[in-house]
């Protein structure tokens, strides 16, 4: 089996020893992406909407470098091929409204759809804590 790193400057650098996505056997595992300026390298504390309309942003990003996705007629990457997300959020509290950013984000955070009419299979979590102190992070697992 051959692995494949993948790395790209429009999303932002690692912060620990791993990889921003990894391929293998047909399949892309994107690390989790929390809400970073890949331009600054700042930490974007906003509202939950703003920091998940980032993190999306940055998860496209690492998607689109890995060579999944499609173009659709505006020539942007659809994440139609994205098999399953996991959101881990700092409080439960922030889903309602991090879920309709999740609806409604798209490539360019236009209020159009991030999947398209694909809905990846995906969890959700509370946890206690998350890098930088963070609300959320999103990771995903995508086909090529």
């Amino acid at each position: 089996m051959s692995l494949k790193v993948v790395h790209t400057s429009n999303a932002p650098a690692a912060i620990g020893p791993y990889s921003q996505a990894t391929i293998a056997n047909g399949m892309v595992f994107v690390s989790g992406q929390i809400p970073i300026d890949p331009k600054t390298g700042a930490v974007v504390y906003g509202s939950i909407e703003e920091q998940t309309k980032l993190v999306l942003s940055n998860l496209k990003n690492v998607v689109e470098a890995s060579g999944s996705g499609k173009l659709d007629v505006d020539g942007r990457v659809e994440l139609n091929k994205v098999v399953k997300t996991t959101v881990l959020l700092k409080d439960m509290n922030d889903f309602a409204r991090m879920n309709e950013i999740y609806a409604q984000v798209r490539v360019g955070l236009k209020c159009d759809e991030f999947f398209g009419e694909h809905k990846p299979a995906r969890a959700a979590f509370e946890v206690a804590r998350l890098p930088r102190d963070v609300s959320i992070e999103i990771e995903c697992v995508a086909v090529i």
